[in-house]
């Protein structure tokens, strides 16, 4: 029976594509590196920020890399963090789940302490047992790492849990470590993306997230 549910937070819980967008580019121009024409916000959206800035600056210098990571906290930990919104649905989806006795976490690659901030804001944090992120060291940037980590510190079965996101990056890590997979496609991740992810369910609202996992008790 279906126990626990994992929730990605960037375009699954919170749209914060402003903030993170800004910020980025608040640390490109202040390194002096223009966007490159192919540029693609949303590929920014969901992986490890180290990842992304490698990509954008074109460099596997690591100096340079966390350099720039350190600009783009600057900005994000005092503006950026909250240049964000909840789905709608989702308050009410949280609501419902928890109520159903369902354990709820978020497993997100964003730093734990920034993740931690945003949930109190947002006063979500409370639906959850515990909130699992990234350290700022980059520990537990892969995802599939992270759910790893939580399957075994909180003793949880695989083929009772299942992870929800919106990228290709949350359903290669549910199915790594044999969870259910639900891909949303209303966040970041194409129709196509989550397709070809091929999670177990495809939902297009919050609304239908909880039709799936009630369905799935």
């Amino acid at each position: 029976m279906l126990s626990n549910i994992f929730f990605d937070l960037d375009g699954t819980l919170t749209d914060s594509k402003e903030g993170i967008v800004n910020c980025i580019y608040y640390a490109l121009e202040k390194l002096g590196y223009p966007v490159s024409e192919g540029f693609n916000v949303n590929d920014c959206l969901g992986p490890p920020l180290r990842i992304s800035f490698r990509r954008l600056l074109n460099s596997n210098d690591e100096a340079l890399v966390e350099r720039a990571v350190a600009i783009y906290r600057e900005r994000f930990s005092t503006i950026g963090l909250f240049e964000n919104k909840v789905y709608p649905g989702i308050p009410e989806l949280l609501s419902a789940l928890h109520e159903n006795s369902l354990k709820l976490y978020v497993v997100t690659t964003k730093p734990k302490v920034f993740a931690d901030r945003i949930l109190e804001h947002f006063q979500l944090a409370h639906r959850f047992e515990a909130i699992y992120g990234t350290e700022l060291n980059g520990q537990f940037d892969n995802k599939a790492d992270l759910i790893e980590f939580i399957l075994k510190t909180r003793q949880l079965k695989a083929e009772e849990t299942v992870m929800v996101g919106d990228k290709r990056e949350d359903i290669a890590a549910g199915k790594a470590n044999r969870t259910g997979t639900i891909g949303v496609t209303y966040g970041y991740g194409s129709l196509q993306e989550i397709t070809e992810a091929a999670p177990d369910d495809i939902c297009g609202s919050p609304e239908e997230i909880g039709q799936i996992i009630m369905g799935k008790r």
